[in-house]
């Protein structure tokens, strides 16, 4: 975000409950965390802010969010842009069981503690980065120590698993007239490059180029080489407009 701030204006936000921002007070849990729900938050805060953003750069689950801010009419930017974007359902058996499995473990109140106290552990965190095929330097492992021993982080991010409906959202997804890039690591486990290409399958207003391949990079691409993947978003962004 440094990089990309010399040159635009750069609005970063967390969703509601994630980072070390709380969650919102009497809210509807399932509402709040829907991918539509999500979207239309983060709309009402761009509305509050009176920022109307040309570019909207989405990493993860973060990719749903952005297509869903123009796919429901919130916004209108000049280009979505996905980063290793999580635009597709789980295959096989994990897709049938995640969203039941996250729905009953909200139901403990105790899990957020227990899973940020495992996180925390150096053994249990190394596992969780390697699994993102990403490799993070010393700094990078010490701040999502940092994030990861946060229970309320935990219990939004179940929360959000929970509630998001990604069947529903590709059938939506496939009727995307805006432009859209996709970048992808290589390496990432987490969303396999094969989703951005299944999206790019669907979708065919897209060129070749709106795919950019990052080779030997993770699903934490933006922070293993943060210079390179913000010299991959600067040229979108100036063609598009002066912010971001």
């Amino acid at each position: 975000m440094p990089l990309l701030s010399d040159h635009c204006t750069v609005i970063a936000i967390d969703f509601p409950g994630h980072g070390f921002t709380a969650m919102p007070q009497d809210s509807d849990v399932a509402t709040l965390f829907s991918i539509q729900g999500m979207a239309a938050g983060v709309a009402e805060l761009m509305a509050q802010m009176q920022f109307k953003p040309d570019i909207v750069v989405g990493h993860s689950a973060g990719a749903a969010v952005a297509c869903m801010l123009t796919l429901d009419g919130h916004l209108k930017p000049q280009r979505l842009v996905s980063l290793n974007g999580a635009l597709l359902p789980l295959d096989g058996v994990a897709g049938q069981v995640f969203s039941p499995l996250a729905k009953l473990l909200t139901k403990a109140p105790w899990m957020p503690e227990l899973f940020s106290w495992q996180a925390a552990r150096a053994s249990v965190l190394n596992k969780l980065l390697e699994g993102t095929g990403s490799k993070l330097d010393p700094e990078g492992t010490r701040l999502y120590r940092t994030l990861i021993s946060n229970p309320s982080h935990a219990q939004a991010a179940l929360h959000m698993m929970a509630h998001w409906d990604l069947r529903t959202f590709w059938d939506r997804l496939r009727t995307l007239q805006d432009p859209l890039t996709l970048i992808v690591g290589s390496q990432d486990w987490i969303v396999p490059p094969s989703v951005a290409y299944r999206v790019a399958e669907s979708l065919p207003h897209l060129r070749p180029q709106d795919i950019i391949s990052l080779p030997n990079l993770g699903h934490l691409a933006h922070e293993e080489q943060a210079q390179w993947v913000a010299d991959v978003i600067l040229p979108i962004g100036q063609s598009a407009a002066s912010t971001l």
